[in-house]
């Protein structure tokens, strides 16, 4: 079993569209108006943006939390929770032993919150 789709709440797609293109730096893979649905790819899981989803707090893996948040920040989007440490991973449990998990929050443009992940080499 795996992971195919997160639906995530859009009140105006167009405006949600430009979030997360900016955010995930790619084009939507479909856009289908009506009904009002749009796809981005995260990898192989599908992000779908539907004005009659609910709200879903959906984690964001991304090579470098601090500019990434800096550079959202400086396109105006709320900055919730600054980057920090979660927590260590000592075992390959939840992550690659030796790493320490980093987190941050965002706000994108349709209200919705989202998180932010590096998994960082301790140093």
């Amino acid at each position: 079993m795996g992971l195919v789709q997160i639906a995530q709440h859009a009140d105006d797609l167009g405006r949600a569209t430009a979030f997360y293109r900016h955010l995930l730096g790619a084009e939507p893979l479909a856009t289908y108006d009506p009904p009002g649905l749009v796809f981005f790819d995260l990898g192989g899981v599908r992000l779908l943006l539907d004005r009659g989803a609910p709200t879903a707090l959906h984690y964001l893996r991304v090579d470098d939390i601090d500019a990434t948040v800096e550079r959202l920040r400086s396109a105006g989007v709320e900055v919730r929770s600054e980057p920090r440490v979660i927590f260590g991973h000592d075992d390959d449990t939840l992550g690659p032993a030796g790493t320490d998990e980093w987190m941050a929050f965002v706000v994108d443009s349709e209200g919705n919150l989202v998180g932010l992940v590096e998994q960082r080499p301790r140093g």
